[in-house]
């Protein structure tokens, strides 16, 4: 037991440069344990949410427009703050960023368990992503700062293991709560953890910050990439209902570009850039932080219509499509602290290469099946292949990113990562949802022309169709009529949902490709310092 823990430095104030001396044992645990817990809230909030979003979509009368909505603001704000998150805690400590962070997410779960309507469920999300930007990349720079170089992936790897298991329990008490009592229940998950991470973080987790830090903080940085990501995500989602013709989607999607170039071109020549590009002069940032996007955009981008699928389409209850991931996130709990030694005994070229490929034949699996079927013969093996592949790959991403930059910027790189992966999520949800309603309406089309409907019925499935599967059919309709529609709507789903998942296939292995030309394949990392 006691090789599980690595072993962290000197407890205190831990500052750059400062020697790392081992503790006792039961200060890594602590350490762990708190890192752990309060990142499981983001993680757990991910994938609860998922699941509860076709009860609540039904509770407050949402389109599936509204419901991107609910994930997006969360991920919006998370994506867009990463960057300063990090920074705040290199500038005013690492562990006091983190709890700031911890209540804020607490305080945000609260108001979206009582919000009225999908606006204020919205606006409360995007509150719970401002939180989630201060704890997530502070959970990692607190372990980066905390233990040596060499225990370092084996510390990442218990980390991505512990909360991949913590992620996995939320969508399962989710869905139970969700068929118990309500979709509200989901997001006071986060109340007792947040009760339990606080003392723990404030008796035993070491302070660190980069005692260099002179600047001050780039908050015009972190309002340029919000207005940028925020533009360009509402004119993804909304050219769904207005098309891309509509001024307002041409506006922001060119103003989203705009400003986007506008932040680069300002970071560029900040005196103290939240995103300083010099980090990416290193192959091994550049490489790590390419595959995230491309990965993560793949992961985000198709598991948001997973539990749709499953719940309005297949017919799973909330618990047994919260249970329907365990396979998913299991596999990288077990895998995740043999995969964050890879790095030091192959080095990281290997496990990212074979990982993201392993991941793109998981995506590919999702294809196979259409409506109805046994879960152990349709979903299991995409499930669980797909665990493989991110398993393999995701404790030596991180570890090739924070081994890719010096200490003293632990927390910033810490950050961009996240960032990444967030904001690849949060743009391919949008992308991937036109591309999921288009498909959608030219395979229910296609159905309808043969089925033959009366204008009263295309009527009400045309003021539907933003929906999808959630979309009701009249009463007065014969039940014939009324299974044959059905179905022709569960079809056009699995059609859309198909294409979905091949673009994720194709990410995947793009993602692959990434890790093979651009990671160094030695087992040491040269450390960029951007002074």
């Amino acid at each position: 037991m006691a090789n599980f823990f690595p072993q962290p430095c000197d407890a205190g104030v831990i500052r750059s440069g400062a020697a790392a001396a081992p503790c006792p044992l039961v200060s890594a645990r602590w350490i762990l344990a708190a890192t752990i817990l309060g990142s499981s809230m983001a993680f757990i909030d991910g994938t609860a949410v998922n699941v509860a979003l076709p009860s609540l979509q039904a509770d407050l009368n949402a389109t599936v427009i509204d419901v991107q909505w609910v994930v997006e603001s969360y991920s919006l704000l998370l994506s867009a703050f990463l960057l300063l998150g990090g920074s705040l805690g290199d500038h005013y400590g690492r562990r006091r960023i983190f709890l700031v962070g911890i209540m804020l997410f607490a305080l945000a779960s609260v108001w979206c368990g009582f919000a009225p309507s999908v606006g204020q469920l919205i606006v409360a999300r995007a509150f719970q992503g401002l939180g989630g930007a201060l704890l997530v990349p502070g959970s990692l720079a607190i372990i980066s700062s905390s233990f040596r170089e060499e225990e370092r992936g084996k510390a990442i790897g218990t980390w991505s293991g512990f909360t991949a298991i913590t992620a996995a329990i939320g969508p399962v008490i989710g869905g139970w709560l969700i068929e118990h009592h309500s979709w509200r229940a989901v997001f006071f998950i986060n109340v007792p953890l947040a009760l339990f991470v606080i003392p723990i973080s404030w008796w035993h987790v070491p302070e660190s910050r980069d005692s260099t830090a002179k600047e001050g903080l780039d908050a015009w940085g972190a309002t340029l990439i919000t207005l940028a990501l925020g533009s360009f995500v509402y004119g993804l989602i909304e050219s769904s209902r207005l098309g891309f013709s509509h001024p307002a989607v041409l506006t922001t999607l060119l103003g989203g570009s705009f400003l986007f170039l506008v932040f680069l071109v300002f970071e560029a020549r900040a005196r103290n850039p939240m995103l300083p590009l010099a980090l990416f002069h290193s192959r091994n940032f550049s490489g790590a932080n390419l595959l995230t996007l491309l990965l993560y955009g793949a992961l985000g981008g198709t598991l948001f219509f997973f539990p749709l699928n499953l719940i309005q389409v297949q017919g799973y209850t909330a618990t047994a499509a919260g249970a329907a991931l365990l396979p998913f996130i299991l596999t990288i709990f077990f895998l995740s602290r043999w995969a964050g030694g890879l790095v030091h005994r192959f080095g990281a070229k290997m496990p990212l290469v074979i990982g993201p490929v392993i991941a793109g034949v998981g995506f590919a699996l999702f294809i196979i099946p259409g409506v109805g079927g046994s879960y152990w013969r349709t979903f299991f093996p995409a499930v669980t292949v797909l665990g493989l592949g991110m398993a393999t790959s995701v404790a030596p991403l991180t570890t090739t990113v924070m081994n890719a930059v010096a200490e003293k910027r632990v927390g910033i790189a810490s950050g961009i990562n996240n960032a990444v992966s967030r904001a690849a999520g949060l743009l391919a949800i949008a992308a991937l949802g036109i591309v999921m309603l288009h498909a959608f309406n030219r395979s229910l089309d296609r159905r309808l022309s043969v089925i033959g409907p009366s204008a009263e019925v295309l009527r009400s499935l045309d003021s539907q169709r933003a929906n999808m599967a959630a979309a009701k059919l009249p009463k007065e309709i014969e039940p014939a009529t009324s299974s044959s529609l059905r179905q022709a709507i569960n079809e056009s789903f699995v059609q859309a949902f198909r294409q979905v998942m091949l673009i994720g296939t194709v990410l995947a292995f793009a993602s692959a490709l990434s890790a093979w030309v651009l990671i160094d394949g030695k087992q040491r990392m040269a450390h960029i310092d951007d002074d």
